[in-house]
């Protein structure tokens, strides 16, 4: 892979609010992918997560749980930890996009009537953290340092 190439993935110069916006976005992201993956707090696990999903026209309704799923659950597991954050990030916002258009814009802006406040907060959080990258105390940090030696 191309040394420019690895640099723009790692470097970073969000300083400490790369890890003040990616801990919290992370842990809410991998809970939700847990309840969709493991039926883990109260989730519906991968076959009643697939299930739902082909209700409502997401076919086949399993993969696409185990896609959203894995976005969630092992993109928040890598914005906690700081490794390959702007990839992981990049893929959770896409699902969130997808989320909202296909689950919540018809119900209106507010959480309150399951619309898409919440969805659009994580999505932009997420972009945030595209263009910022991880921030100081991250894998990537320590990866971009060992690079630029």
């Amino acid at each position: 892979m191309n040394r420019s190439l690895l640099n723009t993935l790692f470097e970073t110069n969000a300083g400490l609010a790369g890890l003040i916006l990616r801990a919290p976005i992370g842990l809410i992201l991998a809970a939700h992918g847990a309840q969709k993956l493991f039926a883990w707090f109260g989730g519906y696990g991968l076959e009643g997560t697939g299930q739902w999903m082909a209700s409502i026209g997401m076919t086949p309704g399993y993969l696409m749980a185990l896609l959203a799923g894995s976005a969630e659950f092992f993109g928040g597991l890598a914005l906690v930890l700081g490794l390959v954050t702007r990839p992981a990030a990049a893929v959770a916002a896409f699902t969130m996009l997808v989320a909202i258009f296909t689950v919540h814009i018809s119900n209106g802006l507010f959480m309150s009537n399951n619309g898409y406040e919440y969805a659009l907060t994580l999505l932009v959080a997420l972009l945030a953290i595209v263009v910022q990258g991880a921030g100081s105390l991250s894998l990537d940090k320590l990866i971009a340092n060992k690079l630029n030696r």
